[in-house]
């Protein structure tokens, strides 16, 4: 799959935790609250961010299986998750798995596990993917968790007429191949909850948007991704695309841009206990 850097996971992070939908954390807090322990499969780890993100809420003990494909990611993810506490003095156990998800989805799912997670991650795959995830984690009947999953809303403050083009020109990009297929890219969450509700499962979700106020560095950086996208495809002006990026980075840079990204939480569970 497409890599992403670890300097590039840790910006995100804060903005991630700020997001994520509180009625969808509850949802798993309360599904847990009985048991004295927990498996979890954290797939596409990074550095560990959902674990940081979910050990308050879980049960005090805690065992992680976090995934990935990238050797460095994972390196720096039992690095960071040794020094991981709890407020309740929880101290997660952890350990780590190289796994090409394209291709051994299965064998990350094996062994004990009592609930699987995910962040910022189902965009990136195609939808024969998707339901083999869904597939496979019914079959186990394994609740399921997929935070910060883009959704295709952009919104920026203050607009500009080429806005439209160029947030079209993104998505379309994020269609593309990421590693795993044809890309879902904003259309994954909604597609993720439909595959889980015909199955009869019981889905909470959420609006988990970042709000990335002016002055924030991570803008200029979009701003140049949102660009980028755009350039790789074949049917937007240069023109329109480097106005655009001109335009809006004199805002950025004059700390008078916003931007509001939007993205989806999931929890969906089977109707009946196991």
């Amino acid at each position: 799959m497409t890599g992403f850097s670890a300097d590039w996971l840790e910006r995100r992070e804060p903005h991630d935790r700020r997001a994520r939908n509180p009625r969808v954390l509850a949802a798993i807090r309360d599904r847990f609250a009985d048991q004295a322990s927990l498996s979890i499969v954290d797939l596409a780890c990074g550095t560990g961010a959902t674990l940081r993100a979910l050990v308050d809420i879980l049960p005090k003990h805690q065992h992680w299986r976090l995934v990935d494909n990238d050797l460095g990611l994972l390196a720096r993810a039992k690095g960071a998750a040794e020094s991981v506490a709890g407020s309740g003095g929880t101290v997660p156990r952890v350990t780590v798995t190289a796994i090409d998800l394209a291709r051994d989805l299965e064998a990350a799912l094996d062994g004990p596990v009592d609930l699987v997670t995910t962040s910022a991650f189902l965009d990136l795959v195609s939808e024969d993917w998707l339901e083999r995830l869904v597939t496979e984690v019914a079959a186990r009947r394994l609740p399921f968790h997929a935070a910060l999953t883009y959704d295709g809303r952009l919104i920026l403050d203050p607009s500009d007429d080429a806005d439209a083009t160029i947030v079209s020109a993104f998505n379309r990009h994020q269609t593309t191949d990421k590693g795993f297929g044809p890309a879902l890219g904003p259309a994954a969450a909604g597609t993720a909850v439909r595959m889980f509700e015909r199955l009869g499962w019981e889905v909470v979700q959420g609006a988990s948007d970042w709000l990335i106020e002016a002055g924030d560095p991570l803008l200029k950086e979009i701003v140049g991704s949102l660009a980028g996208a755009a350039r790789e495809l074949v049917g937007v002006p240069q023109t329109t695309i480097d106005g655009w990026a001109t335009r809006r980075s004199i805002l950025v840079a004059a700390g008078r841009s916003t931007l509001q990204v939007g993205h989806l939480d999931i929890f969906a569970c089977p109707t009946g206990r196991r």
